[in-house]
């Protein structure tokens, strides 16, 4: 079923595309600022990296749709109260890296040729986990995520200057019901549209 959704999102895009009347390609990356909201976890942002490629899909001079594939890192902390909710022995506070290749499919508003206002969703893919944050690797986190993203995007010719903040809406702990867990982010970058 995925794959069947997958696979229409991706025809309906190309079919966007050779009707708009405009395509562009580019890359892009930046820092990602991040944490995971939840009792179990530091409530501070940590750096993290972000790195993929957009396209531009303009239905007009104003609007148009903006399609991304990046490889993002997710850095948080536990906290004190993690042992606490679900009874492991963590001595300190732990580190935990989690890398998603994440799919933002963003509507675009150009109120100028300088300046786009962007909002949409974005669909993310775990690729790793810590496994040790529980015993016997039992896996903590959730192989999917779904977040909202907003944010504005300057564009200075091909070149691209963006800033965006994401919430996530899906509970991403896949331990139990205990504590809810979201993702959340600011995004900074660049971008440089290719052709």
């Amino acid at each position: 079923m995925k794959r069947i959704t997958t696979l229409a999102i991706v025809a309906v895009l190309f079919t966007s595309a050779a009707s708009a009347q405009g395509f562009h390609i580019g890359i892009k990356g930046g820092a990602n600022m991040s944490k995971v909201v939840g009792k179990s976890f530091s409530d501070q942002f940590k750096w993290g990296y972000q790195l993929g490629g957009f396209s531009e899909i303009n239905f007009s001079k104003k609007f148009g749709i903006e399609p991304e594939v990046l490889f993002t890192q997710t850095n948080t902390q536990t906290s004190s109260e993690f042992s606490d909710i679900y009874h492991v022995s963590l001595s300190d506070l732990k580190d935990v890296k989690l890398n998603y290749l994440s799919i933002p499919i963003l509507l675009s508003y150009k109120p100028s040729k300088l300046l786009s206002l962007q909002a949409g969703p974005q669909f993310g893919v775990l690729l790793n986990q810590d496994k040790t944050l529980l015993q016997n690797g039992e896996e903590a986190f959730k192989h999917g995520d779904l977040a909202l993203l907003a944010g504005v995007q300057l564009n200075i010719g091909a070149f691209k200057i963006y800033g965006r903040y994401s919430w996530g809406i899906a509970n991403i702990n896949n331990i139990d019901d205990q504590d809810n867990w979201k993702n959340q982010a600011v995004q900074l970058g660049v971008g440089f549209r290719i052709f």
